[in-house]
């Protein structure tokens, strides 16, 4: 299979954000034989982003490992890596070796092109566009780079504040509001007690590395339904969907449900990962809002499942006592010496309990309101009319090629934006299987490449 490409119109493309959206979009426009780009992080380390930065061997991939090459036309890809670089492992494998895994995919396209890939350190604050065409990328120290083109890669934002704790203005040693933050844990007793906000992921891998660290305290996990993640089971698959299920939530769910009692659920929720994307860029703003109210918690549980050890290890917490998983609302918090009292109200109840702890860690999920955001760039991007909230507040207004959608609601075909923050346009945008996809398509368009075979031309 050959792949012949020109550049169209594009010199120089700025990519700003070295995670695995951002360094696999650089990769995939040199391997599409496009422009000279630069790709721009602010962080010392490129390649890895924070969801592959963990250094704790426990966090394992959520994914199993024949699945997540970063490369959508070479599926081996990674386990060739791993049966090079790490013969002992398969299956879910820790993500820091995955963090590895891209590190090397970016350098090796660093050293084959230094004349086309260049990796500079600095932290973009304002992104300007200049008269005529092109962009001018303002960097913090006041430096700056004229770019043809500018794709934004932002990863996730830090989470949201729940209301009660923007309230109480708790000290930085009592309340940790991003849990991936170097303090997020430090500075604890082995048998304090701790909250965390929010029951999913990110709260599973906030329990295991307290428990790395040797924590012996009580953990009590809180969301507003006490839904945790399910795990992944070996299991045949099942015969894939001949067609696409109905886009009304309520009709999908029906037809998952239906489908679920002769193949299990998880096979069932499978099936439909080929169709979830056009499901969603088919449904009106009506039929995702109710998904978002009704569903939403549902479907994160059932679609992003734990490693079958993960899961293991979490539930032997929860035998023993030292982790609670419960389902509630927060009304309250006031410090004390040693840490907080915290108001909470059960689910469905009404009388109002109290706990107190050495530490409040928000593990709630990623922000995506942009009115919210403390980004710098992404705020001056939305004061300047470059960028606008989605209308379901859950990241940046992009169309179905990824151009920003500026406050007038024009698409601007210089400013794109992948990952996390385009699931308003695309919803399932988060993993690996799916950025992989958008950033190849992306660099395809961008470099006017064509397959030359197999697609008939």
């Amino acid at each position: 299979m050959k792949l012949a490409s020109h550049r169209a119109g594009h010199e120089h493309i700025a990519v700003v954000g070295a995670g695995f959206s951002g360094s696999l979009q650089a990769i995939n426009l040199l391997r599409h034989d496009g422009p000279r780009t630069t790709l721009v992080e602010r962080r010392s380390t490129a390649g890895r982003g924070v969801a592959y930065s963990t250094a704790h061997p426990g966090h394992l991939l959520n994914v199993r490992a024949a699945n997540m090459s970063a490369l959508p036309d070479d599926p081996d890809h990674f386990l060739r890596w791993l049966a090079d670089r790490h013969p002992e492992q398969d299956g879910f494998v820790p993500r820091t070796l995955y963090g590895d895994y891209l590190g090397d995919l970016l350098s090796d396209t660093l050293a084959a092109s230094p004349d086309r890939l260049a990796l500079h350190q600095a932290e973009v604050v304002d992104v300007v566009p200049v008269a005529g065409d092109g962009f001018d990328l303002l960097f913090d120290e006041g430096d700056r780079l004229r770019a043809d083109a500018v794709i934004l890669a932002p990863g996730n934002l830090p989470p949201h504040q729940p209301t009660p704790l923007a309230a109480a203005d708790l000290p930085s040693a009592v309340y940790a509001g991003d849990p991936w933050a170097a303090d997020a844990t430090t500075g604890l007793s082995p048998d304090d007690t701790i909250l965390i906000i929010g029951t999913g992921l990110t709260m599973v891998d906030m329990v295991l590395l307290l428990e790395a660290g040797g924590h012996r305290g009580r953990i009590v996990a809180m969301s507003r339904r006490g839904l945790s993640p399910h795990a992944h089971a070996d299991g045949v698959m099942a015969a894939p969907l001949n067609e696409r299920p109905p886009v009304h939530p309520t009709g999908a769910l029906s037809a998952v449900r239906r489908r679920a009692t002769h193949v299990g659920w998880r096979a069932a929720v499978d099936a439909l990962r080929p169709f979830t994307q056009s499901m969603w860029l088919a449904a009106d703003a009506g039929q995702r809002r109710s998904f978002l109210r009704h569903l939403r918690p549902w479907w994160d549980i059932h679609r992003h499942r734990l490693a079958p050890a993960v899961a293991a290890r979490i539930a032997a917490m929860r035998r023993s006592g030292q982790l609670e998983i419960v389902a509630g609302k927060l009304q309250s918090a006031v410090a004390t010496g040693k840490g907080a009292i915290v108001d909470w109200r059960p689910r469905g109840e009404d009388a109002i309990r109290s706990i107190e702890v050495a530490r409040i860690i928000n593990c709630s999920g990623p922000q995506g309101d942009l009115r919210k955001t403390d980004d710098r760039l992404l705020r001056n991007l939305v004061a300047r009319g470059l960028i606008r909230p989605d209308p379901l507040q859950l990241g940046i207004d992009v169309n179905a090629r990824s151009e920003a959608i500026a406050e007038d609601g024009r698409p601007n075909p210089g400013l794109m934006i992948i990952g996390p923050m385009t699931r308003s346009a695309f919803w399932e945008i988060v993993a690996v299987p799916d950025i992989r996809v958008q950033t190849w398509a992306l660099a395809r368009r961008l470099c006017n490449a064509q397959w030359v075979e197999g697609e008939g031309l």
